[in-house]
């Protein structure tokens, strides 16, 4: 009959769930056993892209560290070479603006850059002839001075004599161990400055050659950083590194000169006020300290403590200078300073102290005078560069902010 269903009419497939079916398994290839997992494979892919961006990062991290504890061993066993060249780094970027507006005045550029150093030589020059020469005058006075500061000392002993007996009875209770003291033959003052002398003459020419020349170069250097790259957005960059770097790092030194000539016209004013012997040297002596950060100022407060307690005639009387500079330090150092300089130079002073040390270190007094531009300079380079998150690092954040691993997971 032909409305009688068999057993294998009923099981047999319809073609349009088969049509379906086949649709479905077109439309979802990922259920196919056969077929390959696009995604995990993806996911793969990243992992390993970002374990290699991260291990090229680590070897960057190890190869600066490395770079960081190495150079302080080149720059100093090389330093007849490396201070030069930074010292006359740093004259180019400061003295480059000086040479511009002389050059505008319609005079040739190696005349322009010759007069630019030639001012600044002589703005050196009256900077310590102004310390310098009061301080010959009290050269003589000076072994007085001592005789006088030896009879504080033992003022100031006698009124604290209860801590030397402290101390003798805490030397008798832990024992008391002699032994033989060494002496050792060091060479006189005169001998160190005489071995000194023509080692300090070779690095002043050298700067003020190397100086010389790149500020003349200043021009050509400029239009090859601008027209020598092959990118037009690379020299768009360079151009903008080099003039941050020049900008930041002149402002900078400028702006903290004149600071330093204004306390140290305070200072003078002051040292005169109180009477204190060669006020003009004093201020020209805080002027020329005040450009070491935290360093200079302690400098400074001895020194004026010593001679205030060689020369007056109470220690109370003697720490009044030292006092009234301190004072003055704190009013400069917390509110005129930050107030003018503004946030732009404003840097972290863990990392001030950390340039000083590093660069007095390798090059000494010159090295510390040198470490704020210095820092000045790498700073610009790394806000263009890109800065290093070395603390986020360690938790497995990216090196750079701008990292292809953060632009993928973006």
């Amino acid at each position: 009959m032909a409305d009688r269903l068999t057993e294998k009419d009923i099981f047999a497939p319809d073609p349009g769930d088969a049509a379906a079916k086949g649709a479905v398994e077109r439309t979802t290839p990922l259920q196919h056993p056969s077929a390959p997992a696009e995604e995990p494979q993806t996911d793969s892919r990243g992992r390993m892209a970002a374990q290699e961006i991260r291990l090229i990062s680590a070897l960057v991290v190890i190869l600066g560290l490395g770079l960081f504890l190495a150079l302080p061993f080149v720059l100093s066993i090389g330093s007849v070479v490396f201070l030069p060249l930074a010292t006359a780094i740093i004259l180019t970027i400061l003295l480059s603006p000086l040479a511009d507006r002389i050059a505008a005045l319609g005079l040739p550029n190696v005349l322009a850059s010759f007069l630019a150093l030639l001012l600044f030589l002589a703005f050196v020059i009256v900077a310590l002839g102004t310390v310098l020469q009061p301080a010959a005058d009290l050269f003589d006075s000076l072994p007085a001075m001592i005789d006088r500061i030896v009879l504080r000392y033992g003022e100031l002993r006698q009124e604290f004599a209860w801590l030397a007996q402290i101390n003798e009875q805490l030397t008798r209770a832990l024992g008391d161990e002699s032994g033989r003291e060494v002496v050792l033959a060091t060479p006189t003052m005169m001998e160190q400055v005489a071995f000194a002398t023509p080692t300090v003459v070779l690095e002043v020419l050298l700067t003020f050659l190397m100086a010389f020349f790149m500020i003349e170069a200043r021009v050509r250097l400029r239009r090859h950083l601008l027209l020598g790259r092959s990118d037009f957005g690379s020299s768009i960059k360079a151009a903008r590194v080099v003039r941050e770097v020049q900008d930041r790092v002149a402002a900078y030194i400028l702006t903290v000169s004149i600071i330093n000539v204004g306390v140290g016209v305070v200072v003078a004013a002051g040292a005169w006020a109180l009477g204190v012997e060669a006020p003009i040297m004093w201020g020209g002596l805080a002027a020329i300290l005040n450009f070491l950060p935290y360093i200079g100022p302690l400098v400074m407060v001895a020194l004026l403590g010593l001679f205030g307690i060689g020369t007056a005639d109470t220690i109370l009387l003697g720490l009044v200078p030292a006092g009234a500079y301190l004072a003055l330090h704190a009013v400069e150092g917390n509110l005129v300073t930050p107030s003018i300089l503004g946030a732009r130079f404003t840097m972290n002073p863990v990392m001030i102290l950390i340039a000083l040390s590093y660069f007095s270190w390798i090059w000494g007094v010159v090295g510390a005078l040198l470490s704020v531009p210095l820092l000045l300079m790498l700073t610009a380079l790394i806000d263009h560069v890109g800065r290093p998150n070395l603390i986020g690092f360690m938790f497995g954040e990216p090196l750079f902010p701008s990292s292809p691993i953060e632009l993928e997971n973006s």
